[in-house]
């Protein structure tokens, strides 16, 4: 009990020291509902791997009702997990969270298929699931990496990586500072991430006015010689 209260007392702190909309523990316990289906995870997987398995996917069922966060309690989720705002966050049976990890509303960790075991991805240590990306497979996402909004996962992410698209590419590798091992510094950002598809186009538009310049010059030239 006492090492129940502790978890529960650190992942709201998480959300303090992530939200600055929230002031303060009392408010976190009453009105968030990540914290409400974090107690209600903790009690399902500790029931799900007791046996008592229909139980626990009731009370996952109703917290899911309650709070739009669908953990399944076979799931196993580490410290100070930060699900900000979290409507349509999935969470699947052999899905893997590590510590100081946060995911933004809409981001599901899920399987691709029908087969068996392990099929749901691995987060590791202080990664960033932003908002509606899927990650989708038997996988592991490094520590320190992010996931940009909208972006599909389906293969494995290696550590201190930023990964954007549709399907996800790795854009920023080894730029993450960490400012101590048991105080990340975790960065929430996700806005300013690179743009792949932008970047191309930015290129061809600039190959494009070189093209035209040289054009331009040769058609300059040819005028000349006819002039002549």
């Amino acid at each position: 009990m006492i090492k129940f209260i502790k978890q529960i007392n650190e992942d709201i702190q998480a959300v303090l020291d992530r939200d600055p909309a929230a002031r303060s523990k009392i408010e976190v316990l009453l009105c968030y509902p990540s914290i409400h289906s974090i107690i209600s995870h903790r009690v399902a997987h500790s029931l799900y791997k007791r046996g008592f398995v229909v139980l626990a996917r009731l009370i996952s069922q109703i917290s899911r009702f309650f709070t739009g966060i669908e953990i399944h309690p076979g799931a196993t989720i580490g410290r100070r997990l930060f699900i900000d705002h979290g409507m349509g966050v999935v969470i699947g049976e052999t899905a893997e969270v590590g510590n100081d990890v946060t995911i933004y509303q809409g981001a599901t960790l899920g399987g691709t298929g029908k087969e068996k075991g392990k099929r749901h991805p691995t987060i590791g240590d202080n990664v960033v699931i932003s908002s509606g990306a899927k990650v989708l497979g038997p996988f592991k996402v490094g520590d320190n990496s992010k996931i940009g909004s909208g972006s599909v996962v389906l293969k494995e992410v290696p550590p201190n990586c930023t990964v954007v698209g549709v399907p996800g590419r790795i854009v920023v590798k080894d730029n993450i500072k960490i400012r101590s091992m048991h105080k990340p510094e975790i960065d929430l950002d996700q806005v300013h991430l690179p743009d792949p598809i932008m970047q191309e186009l930015d290129c061809l538009f600039k190959r494009i006015s070189v093209l035209e310049k040289q054009i331009m010059k040769t058609q300059e030239g040819e005028r000349k010689d006819e002039n002549l």
